[in-house]
């Protein structure tokens, strides 16, 4: 029998069962990075995540004599569902066994949470901050994980959530990008030497970590003004901002981050990391001082960058900002010498962005699909 338990997230003990649960699922899956187990636990803290200044999440743990099958997080995005006028829940953090009757217990605790705050779609997964990662994986699962910036499930997650009558809202896919295959073509770069020499962007790059730092709120600012059209976009606060700007900054290397400058003003972004998923599955969740030793160094040996984050602001799209992104997307990859790139969760409705990739050889590899259900 499926016995369905709110998690009370004050209790050192319900939290940790619910966080290990895809610990036990997944064992040491090779395609599958372990979270860090702190930023877990920010994550359910109401006092810690900037989330909840404006919105709310609770979370279920779902057990079968004895033994936890499953869990799952219901929110409310109060300021998504008021910039969109929309009356949605999400879920999130949805883990479980091939079991079709825990799965259905937990989406109907969902359900019933959704239809009590008077919400009438249920959409998902979608979590607290824009690096969470979308979807369910539904291809590529011969690919391990690009770090905590996407999931990894079993194939079987797909068939649990349809056969509740879920449905595809929104794709995400992740290209690879191949450095001996994919090529922007040379007449691209020197249209984006031209720009330069015109004077009407420029690229800045930074010298060291604590200049980074110190674009960080511009960085933030930029980073949300972006999106401004696409599906996920709801105004972030400015606690959210911080918290994804020093997000960012934990896993950063300076060389990797460019910006595209219109005189004072930021008009776009490339933001690249080093692929730290070898470090992250051996430190297991933890990060004790040899697990960041460890990390440290994977920044230096990994021959795989994930690209994630990528645009030019809607006011200066189509004026060569666009051209420079992807000349310096090139430069980066051959510049410090990756053998692999990820364009990491490229939305479906992004489609120029999908066309320019396709056009330079980069390859869909991943997929990941966000679902919904009228409630």
């Amino acid at each position: 029998m499926i016995k369905i338990e709110k998690v009370s997230t004050e209790s050192k003990a319900q939290v940790n069962r619910f966080i290990r649960i895809p610990f036990k699922l997944y064992g040491h899956h090779p395609q599958w990075v372990p979270p860090i187990i702190s930023d877990v636990k920010v994550q359910m803290n109401p006092a810690k995540h900037p989330f909840y200044d404006h919105s709310v999440a609770e979370f279920f743990i779902a057990s079968r004599d004895g033994e936890d099958v499953g869990r799952i997080a219901a929110l409310e995005n109060l300021l998504f569902n008021k910039y969109h006028a929309t009356k949605q829940a999400w879920f999130y953090f949805f883990e479980c066994k091939d079991d079709p009757e825990a799965a259905k217990k937990l989406f109907e605790t969902v359900f019933d949470w959704a239809h009590a705050r008077g919400l009438d779609t249920i959409v998902g997964p979608k979590g607290f901050s824009l690096f969470d990662g979308y979807g369910i994986q539904v291809e590529g699962f011969e690919h391990r994980q690009m770090m905590t910036m996407m999931n990894y499930n079993f194939p079987y997650y797909q068939r649990l959530v349809e056969d509740l009558g879920f449905e595809k809202e929104v794709d995400f896919v992740s290209c690879y990008l191949d450095p001996t295959v994919v090529k922007v073509p040379e007449k691209v770069h020197r249209m984006a030497e031209k720009i330069v020499q015109r004077g009407t962007f420029a690229v800045k790059t930074f010298s060291s970590k604590k200049e980074l730092v110190s674009w960080g709120g511009k960085i933030g600012d930029a980073y949300n003004r972006t999106f401004i059209k696409n599906w996920e976009y709801y105004p972030l606060s400015d606690r959210e901002l911080k918290y994804l700007v020093d997000s960012i900054l934990i896993v950063a290397d300076h060389r990797l981050i460019k910006i595209i400058t219109h005189g004072d003003d930021v008009a776009g972004f490339l933001l690249g990391f080093p692929d730290l998923s070898a470090a992250l599955q051996r430190a297991r969740g933890r990060l004790a001082p040899w697990n960041l030793i460890d990390l440290l160094m994977e920044m230096k040996r990994t021959k795989w960058i994930s690209l994630n984050g990528a645009g030019v602001l809607p006011q200066y799209q189509g004026l060569g900002g666009n051209i420079l992104l992807y000349s310096e997307m090139e430069k980066t990859i051959n510049d410090f010498g990756f053998k692999h790139a990820d364009l990491t969760q490229v939305a479906e409705t992004a489609v120029q962005m999908r066309n320019d990739l396709i056009n330079v050889g980069g390859k869909a590899y991943k997929n990941h699909r966000v679902y919904h259900r009228k409630n």
